[in-house]
């Protein structure tokens, strides 16, 4: 058995045998079912026998759904599939609704109980069998169909294709501007699928609904999900909420305005009511002034001369009724700029630091600043020692060296403290190299001394005379 996800055709998915309110479990995933599935909240509740609902709500493919009587008083529950009446042959679909709900459902979409078909028996495998096959056909069907059509040259799109349960017959859904002559149309269909052929023509959000995708918002489209009614929408909803008239943002995938758009049209509408009139005009000393743009939200309204228009002047809308008030009373209001009074901006603390961008980018800054900071003055001191002909960092040196205590010599024998281990053969080192400059503070020591006793004396290069050349 099959609850019918997936456009009703497949059975790989089995909830029908649980019998639960709102039917399939998968209702968020499986395509556009949690549309069309409705949570039935009387499930729980025996009704008397006398008063029982003999009718069920029936779903077939996308959104198509009617009414049947259980003449039969088969058990049935939401995701039944089940055989019904239908002209001609019969149709498989899927039982969406029971019990009093279908009555309330009825009613309101007018429904007469005397139309209402009968249902023959819950779907066999047979059954089951040919809605399937007659399901995999549909592809193929609807290229083939919008081939004839353009053949015959005929400006209409055909948007779906629906299968009867019983393959006895092909309902075409299609969309177009204008009025279709498709007599020669169902005939080329009649020989084409052998079948016989039901032509219906839907509006431009119906197909939008039947094929689905996403809206500039990022989510499914509503009309393909949870909005079962299309309420009409016209450009004065754009203006009331000071939309800019762009048909490239305000049209949806059907190429009509967006559905969206009625959501909060009553809210604008409720702050509209406290506001003055667009069309208001205010006598000022220095000329006329219009009304050029209203803020809903901030509940303000922004000013221009009729001389010029270019400057504009905002104001609260107390202050507007106010100078409106004056006008009726035949008094003219002082110009706009003098009535126009300083904004004091508010300086909001941010305790948490969440506005500032660089609130982790503190310390290293201030470690980069300090690592500038000191770049260049090595550079002046190696600038410096470049001068003075000696580097400092020698000078350290010496004054190390001299200030250093002699290191005790090692002992001859390393491992004797540490056991009976055998000695290895220690290679052969190479003895360090001696400074120059210490080999000849050995070699003289006296100048060495001289040195110490006057530090501040220059030392001089000794200067050679050129080399001669030979060859001159």
């Amino acid at each position: 058995m099959s609850c019918g996800c997936k456009t009703s055709g497949d059975s790989a998915h089995s909830c029908g045998p649980k019998k639960t309110a709102n039917g399939c479990e998968n209702v968020n995933t499986c395509g556009n079912s949690y549309k069309l599935s409705v949570f039935d909240w009387l499930s729980n509740i025996n009704n008397p026998a006398p008063n029982r609902c003999d009718f069920v709500e029936v779903r077939f493919k996308n959104d198509r759904k009617s009414f049947y009587k259980n003449v039969n008083n088969i058990p049935l529950h939401i995701g039944s599939v089940i055989t019904v009446e239908s002209s001609p042959g019969h149709d498989v679909g899927v039982v969406s609704l029971t019990g009093e709900l279908v009555k309330i459902q009825m009613k309101k979409k007018k429904f007469s109980e005397e139309s209402a078909l009968k249902i023959y028996r819950q779907a066999n495998q047979k059954d089951l069998e040919v809605w399937q096959e007659a399901r995999k056909k549909e592809d193929g069907v609807k290229l083939e169909a919008r081939k004839i059509a353009q053949r015959l040259g005929l400006e209409m799109k055909v948007t779906d294709v629906e299968y009867q349960g019983d393959s006895s017959k092909i309902t075409f859904y299609y969309t177009a501007d204008s009025r279709i002559d498709f007599r020669q149309l169902i005939k080329d269909y009649a020989g084409a699928f052998r079948t016989k052929i039901d032509m219906k023509q839907i509006g431009f959000r119906q197909e939008a609904a039947k094929v689905g995708g996403i809206g500039s918002c990022g989510r499914e489209l509503c009309c393909s999900t949870w909005l079962t009614d299309f309420r009409s929408v016209n450009t004065n909803v754009a203006r009331y909420q000071q939309l800019s008239i762009n048909p490239q943002k305000l049209a949806g995938q059907c190429g009509k305005l967006k559905c969206c758009l009625n959501y909060e049209l009553d809210s604008y509408l409720d702050a509209l009511s406290n506001f003055p009139s667009s069309s208001t005009t205010l006598d000022t000393e220095k000329g006329r002034a219009f009304c050029i743009k209203i803020d809903v939200f901030k509940k303000k309204m922004w000013f221009a001369y009729v001389d010029n228009s270019i400057a504009w002047y905002d104001f609260d809308i107390d202050l507007v009724k106010k100078l409106i008030s004056k006008n009726k009373r035949g008094e003219k209001i002082l110009p706009l700029e003098d009535l126009k009074q300083p904004e004091t901006p508010s300086q909001s603390i941010d305790l948490i630091q969440e506005n500032n961008v660089d609130r982790f980018e503190k310390k290293n800054r201030n470690n980069r600043n300090r690592n500038n900071q000191n770049k260049p003055n090595n550079n002046q001191n190696q600038g410096q020692e470049q001068r003075q002909g000696q580097p400092q960092g020698q000078k350290k040196n010496r004054s190390e060296r001299q200030e250093r205590p002699s290191r005790p010599e090692k002992s001859e024998n390393p491992n004797a403290n540490s056991g009976n281990q055998p000695r290895q053969p220690k290679p052969q080192q190479q003895q360090p190299k001696v400074p120059a400059e210490k080999v000849k503070a050995e070699a003289n020591p006296d100048a060495d001394k001289a040195q110490q006793s006057n530090p501040h004396k220059k030392k001089f290069k000794k200067k050679y005379p050129p080399k001669k050349d030979k060859n001159a």
